[in-house]
């Protein structure tokens, strides 16, 4: 039984990836003419409107929750991530990206067995050592120097790190289309402020290119606070790393971008650990915290 919760959670996981990586490809369309903070702010407006006539169809009542301050975390650890890896998105190759803001499901055990109490066992140490190892040399290409655009990206994975524990939390009691709403409801408040200083007016293919964006990214937040409920973070989170198969497919088809050996070496020892986490867990393994 919990095999099949796993699964069915695993499927909703990939299909939310595919959407943040259609999304990501949006982003970087989008970027050619607008900064960071529109694009972000523009991403929370389609979210919100997306979302709105649903949670309406089921009436006021359906808003109400009693935890807005897990709503209030999501949302300045959601929209924080966004603006880091929209960043990323439109100042570096697209797997590349992919893998540093999928650097998430390495934080997300460490997060959850902090906050949540879910077990940490030693075979997931050195999962983690592993696919943090492959971090490493994403972070530092060449001769040890690290890309400050990375880091960037490294930032935007541990605050999404945080962000999906506190949906995994959420989940306990909130409907998913509620724990989207006020995501959107939040990142739109968060991400206002900056408009004073960046407002630019889009032209009409650029406003499609963010109605894109918040479209995949609505599906993708859907698709994952559902997935989220099936199974525990840290069992959940290795399966993420599909966006880096679906990331440098789009790289390939639309921006003629090749895989460089650090980025392969990179890749494959981060989806080797998420794979041993996800295929090869030891029943009997010590846990380290409970």
């Amino acid at each position: 039984m919990q095999e099949n919760r796993l699964l069915v959670g695993a499927i909703y996981i990939i299909a939310a990836e595919l959407m943040f990586v259609s999304m990501g490809a949006s982003v970087r369309q989008a970027s050619v003419e607008l900064n960071n903070s529109m694009i972000v702010f523009a991403r929370n407006v389609v979210g919100l409107l997306f979302v709105l006539p649903i949670l309406l169809r089921l009436g006021v009542s359906s808003l109400y929750t009693k935890l807005p301050h897990l709503h209030l975390l999501r949302g300045f650890a959601g929209t924080g991530a966004m603006y880091c890896f929209y960043y990323a998105i439109a100042h570096m190759p697209m797997a590349n990206a992919m893998l540093l803001k999928l650097s998430a499901p390495l934080f997300m055990p460490l997060i959850a067995l902090f906050w949540l109490k879910e077990s940490l066992t030693l075979r997931l140490v050195w999962v983690l050592a592993i696919g943090f190892s492959g971090v490493a040399v994403i972070l530092a290409p060449d001769s040890g120097v690290i890309n400050p655009i990375a880091l960037v990206a490294l930032t935007g994975g541990l605050l999404a790190a945080l962000a999906k524990v506190t949906v995994r939390r959420l989940s306990y009691t909130e409907k998913a289309s509620l724990t989207v709403f006020y995501f959107a409801l939040s990142g739109l408040i968060i991400s206002l402020p900056p408009l004073y200083w960046f407002w630019q007016t889009p032209d009409l293919d650029t406003t499609g290119w963010l109605l894109a964006v918040g479209l995949f990214a609505t599906a993708g937040q859907l698709l994952m606070t559902r997935g989220m409920a099936y199974a525990p973070a840290g069992q959940l989170g290795p399966f993420t790393f599909f966006a880096v198969i679906f990331g440098a497919i789009y790289g390939w088809l639309f921006w003629n971008e090749s895989l460089t050996a650090t980025t392969l070496v990179g890749a494959t020892l981060i989806l080797a650990s998420a794979f041993i986490n996800a295929f090869s867990r030891n029943k009997n393994a010590s846990p380290i915290g409970s």
